[in-house]
């Protein structure tokens, strides 16, 4: 555009009107690349080639992991920011979800024998209970609380 209405106006009163600096539309037409650019250029091949040889699976914390150690330096944001404008993203596997409730059985469910029943007004008047899991490398090891709805207090 600049090119065009160069003809007409000057190249300082253009870059004044369009908030532009004149080095910069200078340095655009002579069409040089910056070093930096260069260097981005080098570095999204190192990343494509990564990629490609892992099968597609780093995301940019690996990424920039594997380019350090390969001898380029890099930031992490960097890298992102590159993956992002290149288009390559790391594969996100959806987490298995455990599932230790069965709701798909013919048993009636239980009843809240504590709806419409007045707040406890003393300790060890209501107890409830709940039961869950937690996973460790040994297997999940089960927890139960029983809970005293007056006080809020575990009591087993």
């Amino acid at each position: 555009m600049m090119a065009k209405l160069a003809q007409e106006y000057s190249i300082k009163q253009l870059s004044q009107t369009l908030e532009v600096a004149r080095s910069g539309y200078y340095r655009w037409r002579q069409g040089s690349t910056s070093a930096r650019d260069v260097a981005n250029g080098r570095l999204v091949q190192e990343i494509k080639s990564v990629h490609k040889a892992m099968r597609g699976i780093y995301g940019s914390p690996r990424m920039t992991r594997e380019l350090r150690q390969a001898g380029h330096k890099c930031n992490h944001k960097r890298v992102e920011r590159l993956m992002r404008q290149h288009g390559f993203k790391g594969c996100t596997c959806n987490k298995r979800k455990v599932r230790t409730t069965d709701s798909e059985h013919d048993q009636p469910i239980a009843p809240n024998l504590l709806r419409g029943r007045p707040a406890p007004q003393k300790p060890n008047e209501v107890w409830v209970a709940d039961i869950t899991y937690i996973p460790t490398v040994q297997g999940c090891l089960f927890l139960a609380a029983v809970m005293d709805l007056y006080s809020r207090l575990i009591v087993g």
